[in-house]
């Protein structure tokens, strides 16, 4: 049985995501914007693997990463995880590093990932993730949201709502010939 703030968390965040996709459907406008370098507490904000250790974004400082936030209930969120997977296994070995934040629970999530085959690391929070997708300039706590960032640590691009590899492939794959600091 659920708790009820578990239960809250997920309605709240299920109404924000519903909310900005009528909003954004009905204006005709897709949200992508560039950010500078996020603080460092967020890059060190630990969150929980399926594997139960913690992890944090700073732990692929170096690598292209490609950040997702999403959950298993979010049917844009599970529309886009098959083409993230082939680019993991296509583009990992050049540098680029998927991480998917769910914000969901843990049996879900790790039940979706085998379903799927996620090849790259997953990490589940609730409140703390939903504020690590917020100072990366998610104002509205909708998902999915993806945020690109390069080998020196700095965000080049955040995307609101699904999205897919034609779409950001040409923001990713000249990031990957770049040298790391």
């Amino acid at each position: 049985m659920q708790k009820p703030a578990q239960v809250f968390l997920v309605v709240a965040v299920a109404l924000s995501a519903l909310a900005a996709g009528l909003y954004f459907r009905g204006s005709g406008e897709r949200v992508s914007t560039t950010v500078t370098a996020p603080p460092a507490a967020v890059m060190d904000t630990a969150l929980a693997g399926l594997d139960g250790r913690k992890a944090k974004l700073s732990d692929w400082k170096g690598e292209v990463m490609f950040v997702n936030f999403w959950a298993t209930w979010c049917a844009p969120c599970r529309k886009e995880i098959p083409e993230f997977i082939r680019m993991q296994s296509r583009l990992g070995p050049k540098g680029l590093q998927f991480v998917g934040i769910a914000i969901d629970e843990m049996d879900k999530v790790k039940a979706y990932a085998q379903e799927v085959g996620i090849n790259y690391p997953l990490l589940v929070g609730e409140i703390d993730a939903v504020e690590v997708s917020r100072a990366f300039g998610n104002e509205l706590g909708a998902l999915p949201f993806t945020v690109i960032i390069d080998r020196q640590g700095r965000v080049v691009r955040t995307e609101l709502g699904g999205t897919n590899e034609a779409k950001l492939g040409p923001v990713v794959e000249p990031l990957l010939d770049a040298p790391a600091n």
